[in-house]
């Protein structure tokens, strides 16, 4: 009998520009011994050249690779209505869990979960999920004859389990294309889009009032309220 499992992840949490990415990677269990030999482990200790050939490694290996995009615009829309970050990510994780081949049962998915309670991420997760799934830790009552897919929700699931290792590499590649994408389309050099990152900062500052580059912009991150008030300030000088 074939074990298949799947791993999500995101990249671009904390970003002033551009979209948060989420990947699930789904494998046979027994290719997880292949992810671990190429080399697969969290993408943040990895170079970007590194990170762009384990993309196609890991999309050689995996059964099936699903991938969204939240862009800053649904952000900003949720956090004008009360609707967190993670809550957010949660919805877009089920919408990916779902859209995988009926006939390609998951066994158990493994999330790097963002909440400080971290079964909290996968409750979420469950509960916006159409297909049977139960939260391990959480509800272990299973009706007999209903296959159910074990939730996984840990902190730094991506150092602890390759899929999930695998699911940050990819979410992060797409997330580095689509700045790269973003920055030629716009003419202005972003940098990486976060806002310990200078070349950002003064992409936003000297280009406040273009409004294409501020579609891609989390409007309501305190960067940019910062940004805002320091122009206020320079303009009434």
């Amino acid at each position: 009998m074939v074990v298949i499992i799947a791993g999500g992840d995101e990249a671009g949490r904390g970003p002033l520009i551009g979209p948060l990415t989420l990947s699930l990677v789904a494998v046979r269990s027994t290719s997880n011994f292949r992810l671990s030999r190429a080399g697969v482990r969290d993408s943040k200790l990895l170079s970007r050249k590194r990170r762009e050939k384990l993309y196609s490694d890991i999309m050689d290996i995996a059964l099936d690779v699903k991938i969204d995009k939240i862009e800053p615009k649904e952000i900003n829309d949720a956090r004008e209505n009360n609707i967190s970050l993670n809550e957010l990510e949660a919805v877009h994780f089920a919408k990916l869990f779902d859209s995988f081949d009926d006939s390609m049962f998951i066994s158990k998915v493994y999330l790097d979960s963002p909440d400080v309670v971290q079964n909290k991420f996968g409750i979420r997760f469950s509960a916006s999920s159409s297909k049977n799934t139960k939260v391990i830790g959480i509800d272990n009552k299973f009706k007999k004859g209903i296959k159910y897919t074990k939730v996984i929700a840990e902190h730094k699931a991506d150092v602890k389990y390759p899929t999930v290792s695998a699911a940050s590499i990819i979410a992060k590649v797409t997330r580095d294309r689509c700045m790269d994408e973003l920055s030629e389309r716009l003419g202005i050099k972003l940098g990486s889009g976060y806002p310990s990152d200078h070349t950002t900062i003064d992409a936003v500052r000297n280009n406040i009032t273009n409004k294409e580059l501020l579609k891609n912009v989390r409007i309501h991150w305190k960067t940019m309220k910062d940004i805002k008030q320091t122009e206020l300030r320079n303009f009434n000088f």
